[in-house]
């Protein structure tokens, strides 16, 4: 007889998948993972918040995670979209955050729900570490991202909004 599922199978797997704007970051990782809950007869529901309601890659992220848990010995697969609890920039995780500079983003930097005009607009480059940055503009090429411009370096770069 073969064990069963929990909650923590799931969670392994959806590390697997990934944003498809950044393949090396996961769904857990960006932290839109907000709820996982396995039944006794293997049935298993996930709760995903996007990073803004108008995401373009909602579906394409539904679609991912019910194909990676399908993989699984499960009964079902529900992934659901909630916007009850609005996503928080301080959900990425340390791991994500390094993916992200890695990958020439500038993680969002940790807030205290408060998010002043400094955070958005001194930024650090992900480049070469300058300081020495000004926004270009909030609107990237997602409403998750803005552009910034750093002058040690020249580059250019995009940085995840810092969001409460």
């Amino acid at each position: 007889m073969q064990a069963a599922i929990t909650p923590s199978d799931i969670w392994t797997a959806l590390a697997d998948v990934t944003d498809p704007e950044i393949p090396r970051l996961s769904v857990v990782d960006l932290g839109i993972v907000t709820n996982v809950q396995v039944t006794h007869e293997g049935s298993v529901s996930i709760t995903i918040t996007p990073t803004f309601a108008g995401c373009p890659a909602i579906q394409y992220m539904q679609d991912a995670i019910r194909e990676r848990i399908r993989q699984l010995p499960v009964r079902s697969v529900d992934v659901q979209v909630s916007f009850d609890q609005p996503w928080n920039s301080n959900n990425i995780t340390e791991r994500g955050r390094a993916i992200l500079e890695e990958s020439g983003f500038a993680p969002p930097p940790k807030h205290n729900g408060y998010i002043e005009l400094p955070l958005l607009e001194y930024v650090t480059c992900p480049y070469c570490g300058s300081t020495d940055t000004s926004l270009q503009t909030p609107f990237g090429p997602t409403l998750c991202r803005s552009i910034h411009y750093c002058h040690a370096c020249s580059q250019a770069f995009e940085q995840f909004k810092p969001l409460a």
